[in-house]
């Protein structure tokens, strides 16, 4: 169970240099409260540091990819050392000719394992782009961007659509008459196909248990996005088609929430271990709430069933577990109908409001 995504999946390079999952979501999602031990997917850090920055006692992110972790460490390094502002410009938030010397002022933070990661020609390079943009996912958006989407709309109609209508109704007449032409369709359903994407952007043994169209199920997730929510709003979106954070930014890298998390980092581990892993190792330790990301889209439904039989003994009653579906889906199978209760309405909910728009839906579940 605990080898199954390793033994299919390439977890050497970046993979997501930021995290494309929405914290404000997640946020709401598991009521963190000033007692809680959190469990995290690292992935990238954002949303491991805002689970401590809404107040979590202990954090504990986890990541098979010693680079994801890398990408953690040096963010934590940021929080310590820079600015806001100059947190905002290392991860490519904004503008910048000087990445590399805010680097250097983080670098003694680091240990020697992780200095000499991101000391590499390659990732060096990366740094000077900005570190939110050196994964294989951020990455393939940048081909989207860049070669794809100008075959398709202008920067007048990017910028137009960016800057967001009052209402939904102006937002889907502004789809339906600027936006959703059939060069659009075609685009997309072309370069989020699942060969596309599979080569591209995520892992082709990611796949394993997607049914169906996946560009027709993200293309439905998109269009929702761009006209029930406000893309204004949406960091997510503007990074997509822009290649940095716009004035909205995702909650880690917000001016109001810097200081909460720096003030808190020392209540911050990561590991490098998968979820099974770590919970045989501190069979002691309570779990209060989960960030599992989209991880069960990884597995065969039975290795999912017995994950979540080792969170149920790790958690606590009243724990809430919350985790995404990309494409395969996940939830609570019925022969843990007695250990698990599904939070189906507010599930709906949070994921009507996910501006991480591509997910087909957020599961909220609490232990009993």
């Amino acid at each position: 169970m605990s080898t199954e995504a390793a033994a299919r999946v390439d977890f050497i390079q970046i993979r997501y240099a930021q995290c494309w999952e929405d914290a404000d979501v997640l946020l709401s999602a598991l009521n963190i409260q000033g007692t809680d031990t959190c469990l995290s997917i690292a992935s990238a850090g954002d949303n491991a540091l805002a689970m401590l920055g809404a107040g979590a006692e202990r954090v504990i992110a986890l990541d098979l990819n010693p680079s994801q972790l890398a990408c953690l460490a040096l963010r934590v390094a940021a929080y310590r050392e820079l600015k806001h502002p100059e947190l905002l410009e290392l991860i490519g938030s904004r503008p910048s000719t000087r990445r590399l010397e805010l680097y250097q002022r983080c670098r003694p933070l680091l240990n020697e394992d992780i200095r000499e990661f991101w000391d590499d020609p390659l990732h060096s390079r990366l740094i000077e782009q900005g570190i939110g943009s050196a994964g294989k996912f951020e990455n393939y958006f940048r081909l989207f961007r860049n070669r794809a989407l100008p075959l398709v709309h202008g920067r007048c109609a990017i910028n137009a659509l960016l800057q967001g209508a009052a209402t939904a109704e102006e937002r889907h007449a502004f789809y339906d008459r600027h936006w959703n032409t059939w060069r659009w369709r075609m685009l997309f359903k072309v370069f989020f196909s699942r060969f596309v994407m599979g080569r591209l952007g995520r892992d082709p043994g990611f796949f394993k248990y997607v049914e169906g169209s996946v560009a027709e199920k993200i293309l439905d997730r998109c269009h929702h996005a761009l006209t029930e929510l406000n893309p204004a709003e949406n960091p997510y979106l503007h990074w997509i088609l822009k290649g940095t954070h716009g004035d909205a930014l995702p909650w880690a890298l917000r001016e109001e929430n810097f200081d909460r998390i720096r003030s808190r980092l020392d209540r911050l581990e990561w590991h490098g271990m998968t979820i099974e892993d770590f919970l045989i190792r501190n069979s002691g330790t309570r779990i209060h709430k989960f960030n599992l990301s989209d991880i069960f889209e990884y597995m065969s439904p039975d290795n999912y069933t017995r994950l979540l039989e080792r969170i149920i003994k790790a958690g606590c009653p009243g724990g809430r577990l919350a985790y995404w579906n990309m494409l395969a889906p996940r939830s609570r199978p019925e022969s843990l109908k007695d250990r698990i209760q599904p939070l189906d309405a507010l599930s709906r909910q949070l994921h009507q409001q996910d501006k991480a728009f591509f997910y087909s839906a957020f599961v909220v579940e609490e232990l009993l």
